[in-house]
């Protein structure tokens, strides 16, 4: 079904991992990639035996972000001069808006460099856990670029203006413990335990109550552009949309009972 994605299934079909394969360019970013990816979310998002979502690179890259002969390619064929944009509108942003409102969790596992857009592309998931060999670099200023993928939206608002702008500016490779730092990644794993470590968590993940997550996620998403009265009256609104939910019943009950709770993501 997608030509250029390995998807890994895990715990009974609760996890699904999507892997970036052509280690050939460093898993750089295609038009069908991107669609794939898009695609991707899409399903996971609405199938309800899916809890939690991951993205990956196969080899030893995440992902090195835009494939440029992809791009002028397609531009020469067409002489058209306004393929960029057309790439970052038609294929780009749909990808950000997937993946920001998925209704389950979605990872960014960062096994190698993430680069441009395939940093953009870890930086807008839910949460980042990266192998220790991993980088970050937002090298768009290097071929005479802006950030996209996000980043002039997510960047200011994860690292503030001074930094956004250094990084963006100079394209500075970050180490994946100078990106956690920065409050860029959750998780850093040495290389040899990073899938273990990794999987432990999406385990977890894939457990938890989905649809508080899902209201979270929503919460999160509105504080950047509400007031603290107007946050605060949503916050009542899907709190009470979480307490509706036969998970919130599970963890009530199980609280009680001094037991383990087995949530369904219902």
């Amino acid at each position: 079904m997608y030509t250029q994605l390995d998807i890994e299934s895990h715990f009974d079909g609760k996890l699904k991992i999507a892997y970036l394969n052509q280690p050939e360019t460093m898993n750089a970013l295609t038009k069908p990639s991107l669609a794939d990816l898009k695609d991707f979310v899409y399903e996971c998002s609405n199938d309800p035996t899916v809890r939690c979502v991951a993205i990956s690179g196969r080899s030893r890259a995440f992902c090195s972000g835009q494939n440029l002969d992809d791009a002028f390619v397609t531009g020469k064929e067409h002489h058209d001069q306004d393929i960029i944009r057309k790439i970052v509108v038609d294929y780009y942003n749909p990808l950000v808006t997937e993946i920001t409102k998925c209704r389950k969790p979605v990872i960014a596992l960062v096994n190698g460099p993430a680069v441009g857009a395939g940093a953009m592309l870890a930086l807008i998931c839910d949460f980042v856990l990266a192998n220790n060999k991993a980088y970050f670099s937002q090298a768009f200023s290097n071929i005479g670029l802006i950030p996209d993928t996000g980043g002039t939206y997510f960047l200011p608002k994860l690292l503030g203006r001074q930094l956004a702008n250094y990084l963006a500016f100079t394209g500075k490779k970050l180490s994946a413990e100078e990106a956690k730092s920065y409050g860029l990644v959750a998780e850093v794993f040495n290389e040899e335990e990073f899938n273990s470590k990794s999987m432990e968590i999406l385990e977890k993940m894939s457990n938890m109550p989905t649809a508080a997550i899902k209201l979270t996620k929503k919460a999160f998403a509105a504080s950047y552009n509400n007031t603290l009265k107007e946050q605060l009256e949503l916050e009542g609104d899907l709190q009470q949309e979480a307490a509706e939910t036969e998970d919130f019943i599970e963890g009530v009950n199980a609280f009680l009972q001094k037991r383990k709770p087995e949530y369904k993501g219902k």
